[in-house]
């Protein structure tokens, strides 16, 4: 264990944690920290069940990586709270996951929010979204990298 692996998050900034620990998670921040992944979604009851605010325009976070390592920080331009079938296209491409179209990118995003990990989460082993499903459209730039 080293100190640098417990120092304070810069600027006292909150956390930014993409997917859960492991592969996902290591591919969302390569993505974000190269530029091609520019916007993130999450659900509307996610925020809710935390008792967390959404995030506001001018907003910073650092962004953590799998050993929570704080590896860049990111501002918010923008937040769309969204029913589920009106997520677009630009949206979809801007996560940089690859997604060639809207319904590829719904499948994938599906697959995650009815995981076992992400029901846990929100205390609902049932949990299942639809398309009037209340998702959190944000849009990010990388203000930081911090891996130097």
């Amino acid at each position: 264990m080293t100190t640098s692996e417990h120092r304070p998050r810069p600027e006292n900034l909150p956390t930014a944690e993409f997917a859960f620990p492991g592969p996902l998670r290591d591919q969302l921040v390569a993505a974000i920290l190269d530029g091609s992944k520019t916007s993130t979604t999450g659900l509307a009851v996610e925020y809710e069940h935390e008792g967390e605010s959404l995030p506001e325009v001018g907003g910073r976070s650092v962004v953590v990586d799998s050993a929570d390592r704080p590896v860049g920080i990111i501002e918010v331009t923008g937040v769309r709270v969204v029913p589920l079938a009106e997520v677009d296209l630009a949206h979809a491409l801007d996560e940089g996951e690859g997604y060639a179209d809207v319904a590829a990118w719904r499948a994938g995003h599906e697959r995650f929010w009815h995981s076992a990990g992400m029901r846990a989460v929100l205390d609902d082993p049932g949990f299942t979204v639809d398309d009037t499903t209340r998702v959190v459209l944000e849009r990010f730039r990388l203000v930081a990298d911090l891996r130097a």
